[in-house]
C-alpha cells in the first residue's frame, strides 16, 4: 500500500514538473501573444469608448464618453455605405474569387506533370509574394487611362480609352485582389487534394460515377475542413485590405470603393478622430467573427 502511494506521489510530482517545464518553454509565445495581440485588442476596445483625437482640445483632454462613438456610427450614412462596399468586396474578391479560383487551379493541376505544376505554381505565387503596394501600382499602370490595357484596346479597335479606375472602380480592386491573393488558396487546396487517396476516386469511376459526382460527393466532402479554414483566413485577410484599395482608388471615386478599413483610416488619421476610428475597427472585427461562425455552421466543421 505504501509502495502504491509512493508511486502515485512520484507520478504526480513528475506530471507537475512536466507542466512547469512546458509552461517555461511556452512562456515566450505567451508573452508575444499578450504584447502584440491581446494588449492592442484591449486598448482598441478601451479607446473606442473615449474621445481620443490626434489634434485639438480633445487630444489634450482624453475622457470616457460611453457609447457616443457607437451612437454616432449608427447615425452615420457613410458607415452603412462602407459596410455594403466591404461585403461586396469580400463576396466577390474572397469567396467567389480567391477561394473558387484557387480550388479550380489546384483541381486542374492535380495529377499533372511535375514541371507543369511547378511553372504554374511559380506564376501564381509570384503575385502573392509581391508587396501589396507594388501590386496596386502595377494595376494602376495596367488599368489607367494611358495604361497597358487601354493601349491594347485602342490599337486593335476604334473604341476610345476606358477609364477603368473611374467607371469600374470596384471591379478593378476586386480583380487586383483576386490576382494577388489566389495563390494562398491554391496552395492550401493543392495540399488537401493531393492527400485524397487515388483508390477512392478510382473506385467511384469503376462504379460509374461521373467526374462532377466525384467532385461533389467525394472531393469536396474530403477537403471540407480545408475549405472552411481557407474561407475564414481569406475572408479575414480581405476584410483588412487597405493598401491595395487606397493606392488604386483612395476609396473613390466618391465613396464607390470606401470599404471599412479605408473609412476607418480617414476618420482616424485624416479627420484625426482616433476614438471614432477604433470604434469602426470593432465593426470589422464583428463582421469577421460573424463570417467565421457562419462558415463553421453551414459547413458543419467542429473546432
Amino acid at each position: 500500500m505504501e509502495n502504491r502511494n509512493s508511486m502515485t506521489d512520484t507520478s504526480k510530482r513528475k506530471k507537475l514538473s512536466d507542466n512547469v517545464k512546458s509552461s517555461i518553454f511556452l512562456s515566450p509565445a505567451w508573452i508575444l501573444l499578450l504584447v502584440f495581440f491581446l494588449t492592442p485588442m484591449v486598448l482598441t476596445i478601451i479607446f473606442s469608448f473615449t474621445n481620443l483625437a490626434l489634434t485639438g482640445a480633445q487630444a489634450q483632454n482624453l475622457r470616457f464618453i460611453g457609447f457616443d462613438n457607437f451612437i454616432k456610427m449608427f447615425n452615420d450614412v457613410n458607415l452603412y455605405n462602407s459596410i455594403a462596399k466591404t461585403l461586396i468586396f469580400v463576396l466577390f474578391s474572397a469567396i467567389l474569387g480567391q477561394c473558387f479560383l484557387g480550388f479550380l487551379i489546384a483541381f486542374l493541376m492535380k495529377g499533372k506533370n511535375a514541371t507543369f505544376r511547378r511553372i504554374i505554381g511559380i506564376a501564381v505565387i509570384a503575385a502573392w509574394v509581391t508587396p501589396e503596394v507594388v501590386v496596386a501600382f502595377s494595376w494602376v499602370a495596367f488599368l489607367g487611362d494611358s495604361g497597358t490595357l487601354n493601349s491594347i484596346i485602342t490599337s486593335i479597335s476604334d473604341i476610345e480609352a476606358i477609364a477603368f479606375l473611374f467607371e469600374y472602380p470596384m471591379v478593378s480592386v476586386v480583380v487586383a485582389n483576386i490576382w494577388r491573393g489566389t495563390a494562398f488558396s491554391m496552395m492550401a487546396f493543392q495540399t488537401a487534394l493531393d492527400d485524397i487517396p487515388v483508390e477512392v476516386e478510382e473506385a467511384a469511376i469503376m462504379d460509374g460515377a461521373t467526374r462532377w459526382k466525384i467532385v461533389w460527393n467525394i472531393t469536396i466532402p474530403m477537403v471540407k475542413g480545408t475549405i472552411t479554414t481557407n474561407l475564414m483566413l481569406v475572408t479575414l485577410q480581405t476584410l483588412g485590405v487597405f493598401t491595395l484599395i487606397y493606392t488604386m482608388t483612395g476609396g473613390g471615386p466618391g465613396n464607390d470603393t470606401m470599404t471599412l478599413p479605408v473609412y476607418m483610416y480617414q476618420q482616424a488619421f485624416v479627420s484625426y478622430q482616433l476614438g471614432y476610428g477604433t470604434a469602426i475597427s470593432l465593426i470589422i472585427l464583428t463582421i469577421g467573427a460573424i463570417f467565421s461562425i457562419l462558415y463553421m455552421k453551414f459547413l458543419k466543421v467542429k473546432v
